[in-house]
């Protein structure tokens, strides 16, 4: 019996196996380029790309939401939660030390034997500092700790692509907002050369110079004109509310930069599908959480074997309180034990089936979530490039249809062509100005889109304007990690 608190602390000491596979990161099916590549690119993964749309008015935007956006601050909060739950879970690796204390005085019924020598009532007084540690030899602390870390560093993904999302969600929003104005402006200006042409067409049939059906045509054109316009302000107004939620305010107007043609196209991330599982945060955290799905594996195996434990306690205890701190007051102890199962019906071979399975549905998750990032940015690159070819004919469009007016226009002045011709042309132009509008506010979304497919340090860059500290760094990290 001597031996036993000798064999328990070698015990102790020596190194554990750990139970359950080791993580090792699947090998990924992935494309040598990108299906749609753009011939044209630029090294700015890494940087703030949005201050090259060269508009202040979008940067401060960015600015304001990435420092109050909700999302952000309720992502940092599961954070500092993760924080908590992975220093809860790794403090049984080190022994656990605590004190009590108490006092009572109690009295014995004289019904029934009294000790002798005892006096009654009679009180006492004992005052202990213990401490207890649970001998991880198996690695079931540990792998709940491995499994705990990298929940916490998904968590950390999951701000990243918060951020991520935020930013994209603001420079979207600002640009098609700026595409609404451009075409609120179009709508506002055809509307007012459609009045001057309806009066002039009401006045000319007072004095029978034109016919009732071409002042009623002049009516459809103005009322057409004029239905848009309530159309796309309530589309201005919506969307700046949403702007406004994104930006942590209530409800309000959005202040107005560059116009929608002065924003600046520029060249899109150069990067390759491998770099992808390092720059996308939602691959990251679907990585992390495969990590943590293969750790509790591990802790679910290690059921199978005994738990040792060992305890010990030291402190003072009398019967008399001017007695407590005296030599003989002294007292202590130490113990060791050992539990494990022999039958359990199951209990524990269910938990391995489950982390197992668990596993597997991590694994596929994560394999689904990079093979959905190489859509996201074959999709991103053809859409930007087609969206570039069908502005150039948008143009061309709007060019021939305003040639189409002012040539209807004039034979018509020349009593050439019935208004009927006219018409049929500014029905053509005022649609073909509107789309050549939103097209372009499509065109440099889907810039926009393929930054946000493509991940990036930039992320890192947007991550510096919320104010908050860098996790996992060696400049304020959170909590230490063993």
């Amino acid at each position: 019996m001597r031996r036993l608190p000798i064999v328990l602390v070698v015990g102790a000491l020596l190194p554990g196996c750990m139970m359950g596979p080791n993580y090792q990161r699947p090998t990924i099916d992935t494309p040598s380029s990108f299906r749609f590549e753009e011939p044209q690119v630029a090294d700015t993964a890494n940087t703030a790309w949005w201050k090259q749309f060269g508009d202040p008015v979008l940067d401060g935007l960015i600015a304001e939401a990435l420092a109050n956006n909700k999302s952000v601050r309720i992502a940092a909060a599961n954070i500092e939660q993760a924080a908590g739950v992975l220093t809860t879970t790794r403090a049984p690796l080190f022994p656990q030390v605590g004190y009590s204390g108490s006092a009572a005085r109690h009295r014995l019924s004289t019904q029934g034997p009294v000790p002798v020598g005892s006096s009654n009532p009679e009180s006492s007084f004992e005052l202990l500092g213990g401490a207890s540690w649970e001998i991880d030899l198996w690695g079931r602390i540990r792998r709940l700790t491995e499994s705990a870390r990298a929940s916490f560093f998904a968590s950390v993904e999951a701000r990243r692509g918060v951020i991520l999302s935020l930013v994209s969600s603001v420079a979207s929003g600002y640009i098609q907002l700026r595409g609404l104005d451009a075409q609120l402006e179009i709508s506002r200006r055809t509307l007012a050369t459609y009045a001057e042409s309806l009066k002039l067409f009401l006045l000319q049939f007072k004095h029978g110079q034109v016919s009732e059906m071409t002042v009623a045509q002049a009516r459809t054109q103005y009322a057409t004109a004029l239905a848009t316009i309530p159309q796309i302000e309530s589309q201005i107004a919506q969307l700046e509310h949403a702007l406004s939620i994104l930006l942590g305010r209530n409800p309000g107007p959005i202040t107005r930069g560059k116009a929608i043609d002065d924003l600046a196209l520029f060249a899109v991330p150069a990067g390759v599908p491998s770099q992808l599982l390092d720059r996308r945060p939602d691959l990251a955290q679907a990585e992390h959480n495969l990590i943590a799905a293969n750790a509790q594996i591990g802790a679910a195996k290690a059921l199978y074997f005994p738990t040792i434990s060992l305890t010990g306690a030291a402190g003072l205890t009398s019967w008399e309180l001017h007695d407590l701190f005296q030599g003989p007051a002294h007292t202590w102890r130490y113990a060791g034990a050992i539990t494990g199962p022999i039958f359990t019906a199951g209990a524990i071979s269910g938990q391995v089936a489950q982390t197992e399975a668990a596993q597997q549905a991590a694994l596929v998750t994560y394999e689904a979530a990079i093979q959905t990032a190489f859509a996201d940015v074959a999709n991103a690159l053809v859409a930007h490039q087609k969206l570039g070819e069908q502005l150039d004919a948008q143009r061309e469009l709007v060019t021939a249809s305003r040639d189409y007016t002012r040539l209807a226009k004039l034979q018509y002045t020349g009593g050439y062509t019935p208004y009927f011709t006219v018409l049929q042309a500014e029905q053509q132009l005022f649609p073909a100005e509107l789309n050549e509008q939103q097209t372009r506010a499509s065109l440099l979304s889907s810039l926009v889109t393929v930054y946000q497919a493509m991940g990036g340090g930039w992320v890192t860059e947007a991550d510096k304007l919320t104010g908050a500290f860098d996790i996992g760094t060696n400049k304020t990290p959170l909590i230490p990690f063993p």
